[in-house]
């Protein structure tokens, strides 16, 4: 049997090694008192709130130390966590209670008013404050947590190495193909999706990167993604919590305040998307920061600018381009250090025990260099959406997920990103794929963000509307911006408009939102 209880292991093997430490307050756990926290955690949840295996907690609350000891216990104990996205309005909370039937909601006060618009029919009758004050220790999440941890610092040190059960010890209940957690998609063609991850998921896809990544125990990265997207759990949290490795935990991303602790804390894997790691090249620290601790640093959400690829580089941080999605991995694609200048723009190759595919609208492979659908196989799937049959059977056929993204292969198997199946246009009866055009509109210098829509026209079916931030300062009329294109891009992949605008709406991990735009323009 596969061991589901990383903590335990780590708790036995080097239980004073540091596994969480807050960059803003200096407070650490080691993985001994973070086990004791995920059981001591996992008793309360169950004493007192009755929860048990297969039921649904909900939570609502921003990046915070105490939500990774809680994100440990309601494993142990087999329930499922649901982490909810606290920007969210009422009624689309309200709707991720409804779905998941959550019978208990964590949730920090400051969220109060916006629980309140909830339907008050909705919102479960078992609640639990994450950071309310109280004089009682267990009445809100934050005081249990810093009550434990004061018990567990005052220990006697030889009670704390015998290697006897201990009174507040929980054992797992949690099965290897049990879901732990189901995580809300956007909901861009409908009501969000509710995508079921299993320890089973979380363990390949830990085993696979720690293969492609060397992690080592020795190893240190930042912590600053949500926890409302899988890439807060998994990107990097889970393989490394697995390795027995430590995180640097930041409430919320700070471009300088980044660099600055990759010096400061000797961090070896930085993590990022286009957009922080181009408003980290952009800071004073930049230039000024030790950076040689960095191995390198990892990138996903969307294709970086080659053009920032080479910055990073040239400051002596290698970037592997990486790409997934919460539904399988999420890591599943890594470009190796080595390649990222000989295959600048690449993904690389799949992972460890991952098999991928291109094919096209019939599910036959395509040729070497043409674009088709990626499609994915491996244990790191998920098994499906929480309660929708109907979008398990579209999107999982034959062992296959399909993904919706649009890639590309060269001779030497190295995969290229080519754009998302339902952003692909048809202009004059051929394929366009946005991607394309913007990552060569970013090599354009006074271009800091673009994003290409395909929209209705008479003559052609659609044609593309480029999207535009300039760099600070800059003026650049959409006259230059096609004078850009001429010759450098075929005719009909050349875009016909072009909007200016201040920022480009992005979502809570840095990527470019093209829903709100393609929303704007069905307004205008």
């Amino acid at each position: 049997m596969v061991e589901t209880d990383w903590l335990k292991r780590w708790f036995r093997y080097t239980p004073d090694r540091v596994a969480l430490k807050s960059a803003d307050t200096g407070v650490s756990y080691s993985y001994a008192l973070l086990y004791r926290l995920s059981c001591e955690i996992a008793r309360t949840l169950e004493t007192r709130f009755s929860v048990r295996h297969g039921d649904r907690v909900a939570v609502m609350s921003t990046n915070e130390m105490e939500y990774v000891p809680l994100f440990f216990a309601v494993q142990r104990l087999g329930a499922i966590l649901v982490p909810i996205n606290f920007r969210l309005t009422g009624r689309e909370i309200t709707h991720i209670i409804e779905d998941s039937g959550a019978k208990l909601l964590i949730a920090q006060d400051a969220f109060a008013e916006t629980i309140g618009k909830m339907n008050p029919r909705s919102v479960p009758d078992k609640r639990w404050s994450f950071d309310g004050a109280s004089g009682r220790t267990d009445d809100n999440l934050r005081s249990f947590v810093a009550h434990i941890a004061a018990t567990h610092d005052a220990e006697d040190e030889s009670e704390r190495s015998a290697a006897r059960p201990r009174s507040w010890e929980i054992e797992s209940r949690l099965g290897f193909e049990d879901p732990c957690m189901i995580l809300y998609t956007s909901g861009t063609t409908g009501a969000p999706k509710g995508a079921l991850i299993t320890h089973q998921m979380m363990f390949w896809n830990s085993v696979s990167t720690g293969l492609r990544l060397n992690l080592t125990e020795n190893d240190v990265t930042l912590s600053f993604l949500p926890f409302f997207h899988t890439g807060g759990w998994n990107v990097l949290n889970t393989p490394f919590l697995h390795r027995g490795a430590r995180l640097v935990f930041m409430k919320k991303f700070e471009a300088g305040r980044v660099l600055q602790l990759c010096e400061t804390e000797r961090v070896t894997i930085l993590f990022g998307v286009p957009t922080t790691m181009d408003m980290m090249f952009h800071t004073p620290e930049f230039k000024k920061v030790d950076l040689k601790s960095v191995r390198y640093a990892i990138v996903g959400g969307e294709p970086m600018p080659i053009d920032l690829i080479k910055h990073w580089q040239a400051r002596g941080i290698p970037v592997r381009q990486g790409f997934g999605l919460t539904e399988f991995g999420p890591n599943v694609f890594s470009l190796p250090e080595a390649d990222s200048l000989r295959k600048i723009g690449s993904i690389g190759f799949p992972n460890f025990y991952i098999d991928a595919r291109i094919v096209d609208d019939r599910g036959q492979d395509v040729p070497t260099g043409k674009i088709g659908e990626l499609i994915l196989s491996g244990p790191a799937c998920s098994p499906g959406y929480w309660k929708n049959d109907e979008a398990t059977r579209h999107t999982i056929r034959d062992g296959w997920f399909y993904t919706g993204d649009l890639v590309r292969r060269d001779e030497d198997g190295y995969f290229y990103v080519a754009g998302r199946k339902k952003d692909m246009f048809i202009s004059g009866g051929e394929n366009v794929y946005p991607v394309e055009i913007e990552r060569f509109l970013s090599t354009h210098p006074l271009i800091r963000e673009v994003a290409i829509l395909g929209v209705p026209d008479a003559k052609w079916g659609e044609v593309g509307k480029a999207y535009i931030a300039l760099v600070e300062g800059a003026a650049l009329s959409a006259s230059e911006v096609l004078a850009f294109c001429e010759g450098n891009l075929a005719r009909y992949k050349i875009p016909k408009h072009v909007q200016f605008l201040p920022e480009l709406p992005k979502g809570d991990s840095g990527k470019i939102l093209k829903r709100l735009l393609k929303e704007n323009t069905a307004e205008a």
